[in-house]
């Protein structure tokens, strides 16, 4: 059992799953702050690669990702900094990027490289399952659980296809559009889960726009996991040391643990 399955093995448990863009607000920042969120109660933790053109992310994370960019956030700069945070956590880490960073790399060799550093999976919002063989087959290869994306549009035909080859969880997206915090969960949500439960039995995790510990809390009631970026990139630029940052992660368990 791999560390991503060991989280949804645990009876009873909601997922709390962060995102963080490595190199934002810089470098020495993420070394911190990810220890920290597993510290507070978070399960999982995603690092974004930064990439100049993330087209699924809303304003705050575009932003994070251009100032990462600026820091030097470099792919290879990413797996090393996974390399050190692999000796101050064990929580399992997924890498959420596009595309094309990891075809320049070069698909086997990132692959490798991930594995070899301490990443448990791959997410990757601009790649489809209708195209995904290459990655899949090098990603089993290495241990690694390529996670889909379904949204609210998609198909019963999507949503059958995603449940077959997604591994670790399906990552859902809450709304159409892009990632940002939101006054209010979409009223629909609970019969997108309903009908994606009917096509598998793989852990639910719902993301984009979730932003209190209540929201956090209805959608735990509906999913196995919560996915939450945009709100812990804002909390991060207060120059309070991240202590908004553990606050929020921790009310956030509590509140789901209720």
């Amino acid at each position: 059992m791999n560390r991503i399955d060991s989280v949804f093995q645990k009876k009873g448990h909601k997922a709390l799953i962060a995102y963080v863009t490595v190199g934002y607000p810089s470098i020495e920042a993420t070394m911190k702050i990810v220890p920290l969120l597993a510290e507070n109660g978070c399960d999982i933790i995603e690092l974004g690669i930064p990439f100049s053109d993330p087209m699924a992310d809303g304003a705050t994370i575009q932003h994070a990702s251009y100032c990462a960019l600026q820091n030097g956030a470099t792919p290879q700069r990413c797996l090393d900094m996974v390399k050190e945070l692999r000796k101050k956590t064990s929580v399992p880490l997924v890498f959420m990027t596009y595309y094309n960073p990891i075809y320049n790399y070069r698909l086997d060799k990132f692959c490798k490289a991930s594995t070899d550093n301490g990443i448990d999976g791959l997410i990757v919002p601009d790649l489809t399952p209708d195209e995904g063989g290459e990655l899949e087959n090098i990603t089993d290869k290495q241990g690694l659980d390529l996670i889909y994306l379904l949204s609210p549009t998609s198909t019963k035909e999507r949503i059958e296809l995603v449940s077959k080859k997604s591994k670790g969880f399906i990552y859902m997206v809450s709304l159409t559009g892009v990632t940002g915090a939101r006054e209010n969960m979409p009223i629909k949500i609970d019969k997108f889960v309903s009908d994606v439960r009917k096509a598998t039995d793989k852990p639910l995790c719902v993301g984009f726009g979730i932003s209190t510990p209540e929201q956090a809390k209805q959608v735990s009631n509906l999913a196995d996991g919560v996915i939450i970026g945009s709100q812990i990139i804002k909390l991060m630029e207060k120059e309070d040391n991240f202590t908004s940052v553990g606050k929020f992660i921790k009310e956030t368990r509590q509140a789901m643990d209720k």
